[in-house]
């Protein structure tokens, strides 16, 4: 059975960071491409970032892109996502979640691909 678990997230005031991690077990995570998605109350879900199983290629939206860092370490089966000078607009639940095929590129604008999520982790940012 495979579980996702997100951790790190809190309050924190404008411009501040916070590191996000999420720990997979149950597969092969260094086979699979993992993303962290988001959601805002009454907003629908966005596609923040993506990395592949190697760790050698990324994206991010566009929204994030110069403050917000995805990282992995495969030997901790764990993914990170390093959220810098944050904004209000960036409070929201955080989910990541694990790719349903191994060894291929990552989309965060496809999030059926991924099909096993986490409970997910609350950031809130006051201004």
């Amino acid at each position: 059975q495979v579980q996702v678990v997100e951790s790190g997230g809190g309050l924190v005031q404008e411009g501040g960071s916070l590191r996000l991690s999420c720990t997979v077990s149950g597969l092969r995570f260094d086979y699979y491409a993992m993303a962290w998605f988001r959601q805002a109350p009454g907003k629908e879900r966005e596609g923040v970032s993506c990395i592949i199983w190697s760790g050698r290629s990324t994206e991010y939206a566009d929204s994030v892109k110069g403050r917000f860092t995805i990282s992995r370490d495969n030997a901790k089966n764990t993914v990170y996502l390093q959220m810098d000078s944050l904004k209000p607009e960036d409070t929201a639940m955080y989910y990541c979640a694990a790719d349903q095929s191994p060894y291929r590129s990552c989309s965060i604008s496809w999030p059926t691909r991924f099909n096993h999520w986490g409970q997910g982790t609350q950031v809130t940012v006051s201004s």
